[in-house]
Formats: C-alpha cells, sequence, structure tokens
C-alpha cells in the first residue's frame, strides 16, 4: 500500500512538470493594469467594470517591420503588454518579416511552445535537440506551411527565397521571452569573462574580443 502511494504521488509530481505553464485565469479575463506598481508573477488587473473592447485587441500587424538591420529581419510582437486582454491567457503573437537573406537568428523562448506560419515566401527553420544531443531538424517551408519549435529548443529562422518572407508565430506564454544566442553570450553586462569564452569555444582570446566587439 506505502509502495503505490508513493508511485502515486510520484506520478503526480511528474505529470504537474510536464505540464507547467501560464498560469490559468481564475476568472473570465484579467486586463493588465499598466499603471499599477504592484510586482506580481505577471501583471496586475484592472477593474473588470472599467474594461472595454480596446483592451482585447490592437492594429498594425499587416505594417511590414523595419528589416535594415544586420540580421535583415524584424519581430512585431502582439503580447500582453499591446493587448492589455492576453494577460493569464497564456497566449501571444509574433509578425516576422524578412529581408531577402535575412534570418531571425538563433534564440529560445524560455517559455513558450512556438508554432509559425509562413504567409509569404520561403523560410529555412530549424531546431536543435538536447536529447539526442545537439541533433539539427530543419526544414525549407513554402507559403501555407507551419512549423513547430518546442519549448526552450535553439531555433532559427532564414529567408531561403529571393523575395521578402513574412510569418506569423503564436507561442504558449503571455510574455515568452526570447534569449537570442549570440547577444547573450557575447553582448551580456556585464560581460562574460572572455577565459570562459576562450575555453568554451576553443578559440584563441583576440577572435573572442573581436566577437565581443560586434555586440
Amino acid at each position: 500500500m506505502a509502495s503505490q502511494i508513493l508511485l502515486y504521488g510520484l506520478l503526480a509530481l511528474f505529470f504537474t512538470a510536464a505540464l507547467a505553464s501560464d498560469p490559468s485565469p481564475l476568472q473570465d479575463f484579467c486586463v493588465a493594469d499598466t499603471n499599477s506598481q504592484v510586482l506580481l508573477n505577471g501583471l496586475a488587473c484592472k477593474d473588470p467594470k472599467m474594461v472595454d473592447a480596446n483592451d482585447f485587441s490592437s492594429s498594425g500587424l499587416h505594417i511590414a517591420g523595419n528589416t535594415s538591420n544586420p540580421a535583415g529581419s524584424m519581430v512585431t510582437p502582439m503580447t500582453a503588454a499591446q493587448i492589455p486582454g492576453l494577460n493569464s491567457l497564456g497566449i501571444s503573437l509574433v509578425r516576422i518579416d524578412y529581408a531577402p537573406g535575412g534570418i531571425n537568428p538563433p534564440h529560445t523562448h524560455p517559455r513558450a511552445t512556438e508554432i509559425l506560419t509562413v504567409l509569404e515566401g520561403s523560410l529555412e527553420v530549424g531546431f536543435v535537440t538536447s536529447n539526442p544531443q545537439n541533433r539539427l531538424i530543419t526544414k525549407v517551408l513554402q507559403k501555407g506551411d507551419v512549423f513547430v519549435f518546442p519549448i526552450g529548443l535553439i531555433h532559427y529562422q532564414r529567408n531561403f527565397g529571393n523575395g521578402n518572407a513574412i510569418a506569423i508565430a503564436a507561442l504558449s506564454s503571455q510574455n515568452p521571452g526570447v534569449i537570442i544566442v549570440a547577444n547573450t553570450v557575447f553582448g551580456s553586462k556585464p560581460h562574460i569573462p572572455s577565459d570562459v569564452l576562450v575555453k568554451a569555444f576553443q578559440v584563441d582570446n583576440n577572435v573572442i574580443n573581436y566577437i565581443k566587439s560586434k555586440f
């Protein structure tokens, strides 16, 4: 009997961890009160009697992002910061524009799985697994194709065509976060010590300093 109780307890812990995500709402909605100074794991709720339709909508996602940057891409977010009514609902959305040859560089979302749909153009996409270690799963997508990037895994997109490309991605968190690998490793403040990066990347210190200078 005791062993069965222990087993059930372990299973409960396992499934609780496996299903971890943004907290479920305890009311119809919790529109973000952007003026609140209360610190929460999320955003404080606006008085429901003061809520209107504008809290649940936003505009401008039809406008192309400015891709005149070194990566040749631009991400336009629609999170709880842009749509207060998303607060506590566990979802968000982004538009991604890519210039010819542009990339959305290797990055990870610590709190969200991403599902991406190509609206225009052609994209090479991929993510790297942790088990089996460092396996790259990649595919070329055309207009209308959909691809999933599992939560926490490093992934990227690259414009594989000759013209501009556009994608819409939905994420399973109101605040998915983004960690761009190169920016994080070489552009942190304060910097990660160069001798640590020299050993990690097995290159000369001058190489590390040169890459840091780019970020």
